[in-house]
């Protein structure tokens, strides 16, 4: 649960380390096997295209809110085993330019068409985490000739349909331990001194392998080196806010394969007591409502779903639980027709 909440963890965190004066951070070299290129989708927005090799049919990597397309940057060799793999940061992060403008779903739909446009890629598979959900989506309504199959990574959640604007889900919310309500605590300053220290805070933290050059994307560099501020404004997630529509899958005939990850927001977190226990019970049983209904909508669509229940993964399905995911995508992608 609380999708875009995780998804959006990096943009929260707004702090600057102390910054030494005179010292000068080292290189850094971004060991991930891409091939790094530019896009322009319209006048003054150039989007950051990855691309990480391989052979077979094209599959394209869209990120979450918060995150670059690097989230992939270890992901994606494993994947293009059996094809060939992209990557595509949205406007407003980290390479991509960061325009006033241009933040509607429909928009950032636009943005991923023309994209394919440019590489000239022939009926690929979209791939996208979280928030990016909105941009398959409208993909898939309007462009489903374009287009093989569509892959949600914990990206169904209609944002207008959000738990958080129920008085009586967030009654529920407020009763969990602070430990799981404040999903781990920020990183201090030690946590920040270098972009190696916050990628090993972001390790412990998640339990998971996580990328540095995620962190190095959407963080500025202080001159000594230290994690500075996170570079896409708060106005470019209220306006992709503002853009969302309702998910409506009744248009889609291309097939999906969807994943799902633990309804808790903190599954690994043991509760300590029995009022703990209840306060978890509770809180679950009324997101697997609202995770039903996502379920029950995504059935609308006419191309075929398979849907892949994670019930101990991350929201960031394809880092915890990597190898489920990866299977779960060849025996997809190879089957399209």
């Amino acid at each position: 649960m609380s999708r875009t909440l995780q998804s959006g963890l990096c943009a929260l965190v707004m702090c600057l380390a102390p910054t030494v004066p005179g010292q000068q951070a080292a290189p850094w070299h971004d060991p991930s096997p891409h091939k790094v290129q530019f896009v322009t989708v319209e006048e003054g927005a150039r989007l950051e295209i990855l691309d990480w090799g391989g052979t077979g049919r094209p599959v394209v990597l869209l990120a979450g809110s918060g995150n670059t397309t690097h989230i992939f940057d270890d992901f994606a060799p494993k994947l293009s085993v059996f094809c060939h793999v992209y990557g595509i940061t949205r406007r407003g992060f980290g390479a991509s330019t960061h325009p006033d403008s241009g933040y509607d779903q429909q928009r950032l739909a636009d943005d991923v068409l023309q994209v394919l446009d440019a590489l000239k890629l022939v009926a690929p598979v979209v791939a996208g985490h979280s928030m990016s959900g909105e941009e398959l989506t409208t993909l898939g309504d309007e462009h489903s000739d374009r287009l093989a199959g569509i892959v949600y990574l914990d990206a169904t959640a209609d944002p207008t349909d959000y738990p958080g604007s129920s008085p009586a889900y967030m009654a529920l919310f407020n009763k969990l331990p602070a430990a799981m309500r404040a999903n781990g605590s920020p990183p201090d300053a030690s946590n920040l001194r270098s972009f190696q220290a916050f990628h090993d805070f972001k390790v412990r933290q998640n339990g998971f392998e996580y990328p540095e050059a995620q962190l190095r994307a959407s963080f500025n560099q202080n001159p000594d080196g230290s994690v500075g501020r996170y570079n896409t404004s708060n106005e470019v997630h209220n306006a992709i806010g503002r853009g969302a529509l309702p998910r409506d899958y009744s248009r889609i005939r291309v097939p999906i394969l969807a994943f799902f990850s633990s309804l808790s927001i903190n599954y690994r977190y043991q509760p300590k007591d029995a009022q703990e226990r209840t306060a978890i019970e509770e809180f679950d049983a009324a997101t697997e409502v609202y995770e039903k209904r996502n379920k029950k909508n995504l059935l609308n669509a006419k191309g075929g779903v398979r849907m892949v229940d994670l019930p101990q993964a991350d929201h960031y399905v394809f880092l915890s639980n990597e190898a489920d995911v990866l299977r779960e995508m060849r025996a997809f992608v190879v089957c399209l027709k």
